[in-house]
């Protein structure tokens, strides 16, 4: 029997995107249950027991940073994100990086982004496989990294939405009509290129949900209060899981105009609701959106508003059976199948 590490040290941020990532590709790995793989997981000492007594644990410890794991015990050793500090010292160990995105390229300039570069290359010359969340970020890494022959397979994320038929509204609903987004409140998000369109639709309300504390996000409040639409304008912080279902089961549309994506699970959330999706025509987006989606082709407010009023005056009922089927590609359990037989084949 073949015996595979999955390391996750992103699990000890369980509600960052990679701790779902973690989490979700964990949860399917649990109800597969392999017989011709004897999985462990490799996580942080605070989440150990993460997914019941059932699994096998592997717990980080400090000196791990320092002294590898060797990893001998192993056939295959799995970084579930490319920046892992736990690699496998013994070189016949096969190890297969997942590479979510290389945003850094934007976040970073001369020398701190070479570094970075540099160290993600080092990473990719250990590993004897790549995977990728998708076709654009696999573009990009051999835009930036050097491959040579090393295979590259693209695993796309799942739809992590959670249907709760139940789930109340938000005590800061007190309006009828809105329009949602969801995300880390950062400049790369792009979000205040939204607030004309509350400028152009006085009735309606805009709700971003996501950390509210960034200086990108009082930028946002400050800028709304210059254009006079602050009060329609309603960014809640980190939202339950219950106040996200009723956000994208009742908003008027999802909404999102970011300037670089690896993949865009919101997309996939509020497709699978049948929901009118609004997005920037950039990175990873187009991708998975695909050609149930509405695309803002610049950010010219008037544009901007063009697209939107078109497209929820195009978008019916069958147009939104189509998001829905589109979404069900993007699944967790596909995705973890897809790993196992990679695996395998390793």
């Amino acid at each position: 029997m073949k015996k595979v590490l999955v390391e996750m040290e992103k699990l000890k941020n369980p509600n960052s995107g990679l701790g779902q990532f973690c989490i979700n590709i964990g949860e399917q790995f649990q109800k597969l249950k392999p017989n011709d793989i004897e999985l462990d997981f490799y996580v942080p000492a605070v989440q150990k027991n993460a997914f019941g007594e059932e699994i096998n644990y592997v717990k980080h410890t400090p000196l791990h940073k320092i002294i590898p794991m060797s990893g001998v015990d192993y056939d295959v050793w799995h970084c579930l994100q490319q920046d892992s500090h736990y690699l496998p010292s013994n070189k016949k160990t096969k190890l297969i990086l997942t590479i979510h995105d290389l945003n850094f390229l934007e976040k970073y300039k001369g020398s701190k982004q070479k570094r970075k570069l540099k160290s993600l290359q080092r990473r990719v010359d250990r590993a004897d496989a790549i995977t990728v969340i998708s076709k654009f970020t696999e573009m990009i890494v051999r835009e930036n990294l050097v491959l040579g022959d090393k295979p590259v397979y693209v695993v796309t994320n799942g739809n992590s939405l959670k249907v709760m038929d139940d789930a109340p509204k938000p005590a800061f609903v007190d309006f009828p009509e809105f329009i949602f987004s969801i995300g880390i409140i950062s400049p790369k998000k792009n979000f205040h290129t939204l607030l004309p369109l509350l400028q152009h639709n006085k009735h309606l309300h805009l709700v971003i949900a996501g950390n509210n504390t960034s200086d990108y996000a009082h930028q946002i409040i400050k800028t709304a209060e210059q254009m006079k639409v602050s009060e329609r304008l309603h960014l809640p912080g980190i939202v339950t899981e219950e106040n996200k279902y009723w956000l994208y089961k009742n908003c008027k549309a999802f909404v999102l105009p970011s300037l670089t994506e690896g993949f865009g699970l919101p997309v996939v959330e509020a497709m699978s609701m049948g929901k009118p999706v609004f997005l920037s025509a950039l990175t990873s987006l187009p991708e998975i959106g695909g050609k149930e989606a509405f695309y803002w082709k610049s950010f010219d407010p008037q544009l901007m508003n063009e697209v939107y009023n078109n497209g929820i005056g195009e978008f019916d009922a069958v147009r939104a059976q189509h998001s829905i089927e589109w979404s069900k590609q993007f699944s967790w359990e596909n995705a973890a199948k897809a790993y196992l037989k990679l695996y395998a084949e390793l």
